[in-house]
């Protein structure tokens, strides 16, 4: 059967409701007798634009990819077209090619610490996978075959492929898929929100520290090969670590042998402020994954940048590198992610993160004097979270409660005001904003000022004063 090219809002909506498999969506909400789909046509700018002409600012850099927004196309078209016109595609399977050997070279020069290799993937959870592979070769090289063990963080986030998802916390996105295929063990992420110690700096980092200590030894230290963590993270909203938290999983995976991967998909590439957020935080990593802004979503890709430490045993005479991806570094989207990286440092785009940070973070806490269920804001660089709540002691909201404020009401609502923003429910009801890189003052306060609207309806209808 063949599909007729029709046009027309009606004839997308109805296409979609009939082919298309939406990623994390409830399909069988859309469609007939169901809300109609938010399908989006054209970027300028922070800004999107639907099939009706609705223009959308872009609270959410389109799940955190789109660093420098929309206006960047025929710059990245120009690029992508000269090297498709030179060499259309080639490996990197013991061949290479200019764009992937000049790109890893670029990375290398901007990660901290000694992370100088550079293996390339298609997206983050091949950056994960690839990872945990990596580090399972450095220790059969090494002689410790027994490490066959990881530690990730309660409620993190780590991709969905059925090796990445042995790192992912959350559980409803493991449940159905059965055992994991890697034993992990679960430490205390950094949430401070209703600690009894968040406010105390010093006592919390020292708990937390103490928990991951105490999980390493009862896990056995000679069986764990890694450590992952987001510098940042995302799952549960923003979850900012406190200080000296980053330096002590250092010093603890020193301590016992165990190499310490930083998940940088979403912090990575001046999301917060620095090309890599690791750097912010005070540690060199042994390895760091990344994706989503290494091309600003111009094309897909990722990549594992690797200590020389960890790649160290890879380059022995005879000693093969047991893993690879056809289209990883693929040759156009390796010239798009080095024009990026021009892009970054021609248009002061870390710059303006920085400057226009505490700003930020000014507007959203207004937002929360103001309107009573916003109960915490949290973040750091351009990437912040608000936490609701549904009455002046604080309580969190039910299942069924979120489910109505989130999915029910928030999402739409939203679209009506004209922003782009992703509620979430990780056991909390939490709205994340992560607006391009290259927003200005005035967007900021546009993405606040709508931000606040929305949510001074939703207090109307759901909090209990």
């Amino acid at each position: 059967m063949t599909v007729p090219d029709m046009v027309g809002t009606d004839s997308l909506q109805e296409q979609a409701h009939r082919h298309l498999l939406m990623h994390f969506t409830r399909n069988g909400a859309f469609g007939p007798g169901g809300k109609p789909l938010l399908v989006l046509e054209r970027g300028e700018g922070s800004y999107v634009f639907d099939t009706e002409g609705n223009r959308y600012f872009d609270g959410l850099s389109s799940l955190f990819c789109c660093q420098i927004g929309y206006s960047y196309g025929e710059e990245m078209a120009a690029v992508a077209s000269a090297q498709m016109s030179t060499l259309a595609f080639n490996t990197n399977w013991a061949t290479a090619h200019p764009p992937s050997i000049k790109l890893a070279a670029a990375l290398a020069e901007r990660a901290p610490g000694d992370l100088n290799r550079v293996f390339f993937t298609n997206g983050g959870s091949e950056s994960v996978e690839a990872a945990w592979k990596i580090v399972r070769q450095h220790y059969l090289a090494k002689g410790e075959p027994q490490r066959v063990k990881a530690i990730a963080r309660e409620i993190a986030y780590h991709g969905v492929t059925l090796g990445a998802l042995s790192f992912t916390g959350v559980r409803p996105m493991k449940e159905p898929f059965g055992a994991a295929p890697i034993p992990v063990t679960r430490i205390a992420n950094t949430n401070r929100y209703r600690d009894p110690e968040g406010h105390d700096e010093a006592a919390f980092c020292q708990r937390l520290l103490d928990d991951a200590e105490r999980t390493i030894i009862e896990a056995d230290p000679q069986t764990v090969a890694m450590l992952i963590a987001e510098p940042v993270q995302n799952a549960g909203g923003c979850l900012v670590p406190p200080e000296g938290y980053w330096p002590g999983l250092r010093a603890l995976c020193d301590k016992y042998g165990i190499a310490l991967v930083a998940d940088e998909v979403i912090t990575g590439f001046g999301r917060i402020g620095e090309w890599f957020a690791s750097s912010r935080y005070g540690v060199a990593p042994d390895l760091i994954t990344c994706a989503k802004g290494i091309t600003s979503a111009y094309a897909p890709m990722g990549a594992v940048l690797v200590s020389d430490k960890i790649a160290e045993p890879l380059y022995e005479d005879g000693r093969m590198l047991m893993h690879g991806i056809t289209f990883a570094g693929h040759p156009v989207a390796s010239a798009i992610a080095l024009r990026n990286i021009e892009i970054f440092e021609r248009d002061g785009v870390l710059e303006n993160v920085r400057e226009l940070e505490p700003y930020i973070g000014e507007l959203l806490n207004g937002i929360k004097e103001r309107v009573p269920m916003v109960a915490d804001v949290r973040g750091a660089g351009f990437f912040w979270a608000l936490e609701l709540v549904r009455d002046a002691e604080e309580s969190r909201f039910s299942a069924e409660e979120r489910e109505k404020l989130l999915r029910g009401f928030l999402a739409g609502r939203l679209l009506e005001e004209g922003l782009i923003a992703r509620p979430d429910d990780r056991g909390d009801a939490v709205l994340h904003l992560a607006p391009p890189l290259t927003a200005s003052r005035e967007e900021l306060e546009e993405m606040a000022a709508k931000t606040e609207a929305v949510l001074a309806d939703a207090s109307q209808r759901f909090y209990e004063g």
